[in-house]
């Protein structure tokens, strides 16, 4: 086992840190090349670059955890790998092979293992995919060259709260994605367009905002840059929808609640359950789970309040249940880790 380097673990912000290596591989000429490591965090681009000016981009948000065992886990990389795939699919982007995908997340994550935050520490290596168009065109249309690239760097809380309820704002002003567009897949355009709402929300002081429908406003979508959950009467329901990103932490949570006893339900969710539901939470990978204290309306001027704002029992549950799974704490029945060796 590599020696882990010397960094304050249990303070570390979810931000970039450098790390030794990145590993990269181009699709040229109907092909994808041999991985290959560097050490050069910078990419010389093309300026007429399709990643740059007609959006063909595409990202993945994963984590590799060291367990209770000294093992390292990395969660999930073959359902991230799919997600992948198919935002390629949609944007017309070259697509990577699941094995070439998993071979790469595997050979970074070893190449930085000294960047892995000890147990215990509450800390995680995030690995973050990207794809982008790299080969030049003037007209509106594919590229015919792409460039897939993973790095690391090693990660705390993504709320400095971090498992504890955030203050969550309404937002009727800004749409996440079109009903028809680009919502379900991880496209970075989704996330630039939604920085005006949240550097709006974070000067009102909420960490986070509530997007509704953006057709009827009727129905919620996400929260933040996370899937939404709320919990009631015995049930787990979240908001499906084709504006929502297929998350794999909520998809896993909804496995976890079925196994703890709890009725899944995945379908559109009316923006009027908010006052129905005993909690609620947002969840992704970054954050795993942020239980969320309170919902405030802006139009009707009300506070929608869960668990006194505390945690709740189900959140709780779940999270300390995924988290125990992602570390080694308790078995892994649904085959979700891979070891790495």
């Amino acid at each position: 086992m590599a020696t882990t380097v010397d960094l304050d673990w249990k303070n570390l912000s979810f931000g970039y840190l450098k790390t030794d290596y990145n590993i990269r591989s181009y699709f040229r000429n109907g092909a994808w090349t041999t991985p290959e490591m560097t050490s050069d965090e910078t990419v010389n681009l093309h300026m007429a670059a399709t990643g740059l000016h007609y959006g063909q981009e595409a990202f993945e948000g994963l984590k590799a955890f060291r367990g209770v065992d000294g093992q390292v886990r990395i969660f999930r990389a073959d359902e991230n790998g799919k997600r992948l795939a198919s935002s390629a699919e949609y944007l017309r982007m070259a697509v990577p092979p699941l094995e070439l995908f998993i071979d790469m997340v595997k050979q970074v994550v070893k190449a930085n293992e000294r960047f892995i935050p000890p147990y215990g520490t509450g800390a995680s290596l995030y690995i973050r995919p990207v794809l982008f168009g790299s080969g030049p065109q003037v007209g509106v249309k594919p590229a015919d060259e792409y460039l897939l690239i993973i790095f690391v760097t090693p990660v705390g809380p993504y709320y400095k709260e971090g498992f504890n309820p955030i203050r969550v704002i309404i937002d009727r002003d800004h749409d996440r994605a079109a009903p028809l567009g680009t919502g379900h897949i991880k496209a970075g355009g989704n996330y630039g367009a939604s920085l005006i709402s949240s550097e709006e929300a974070h000067d009102k002081g909420y960490p986070s905002v509530l997007y509704l429908d953006a057709k009827e406003k009727k129905h919620i979508d996400e929260c933040g840059a996370a899937n939404f959950f709320g919990i009631r009467d015995g049930r787990y329901i979240t908001p499906k929808s084709h504006s929502v990103l297929p998350s794999i932490t909520n998809m896993s949570l909804m496995t976890l609640a079925a196994d703890l006893g709890l009725k899944v339900e995945s379908r559109p969710v009316e923006a009027e359950e908010l006052s129905t539901f005993s909690e609620a939470g947002a969840c992704g990978t970054a954050a795993v789970i942020s239980p969320i204290g309170s919902i405030y309306d802006p139009e009707t001027n009300h506070t929608y309040t869960y668990n006194n704002g505390e945690p709740g029992e189900w959140s709780k549950k779940l999270y300390h249940k995924l988290r125990a799974i992602q570390y080694g704490e308790e078995p892994d029945t649904h085959g979700w880790n891979l070891v790495l060796e």
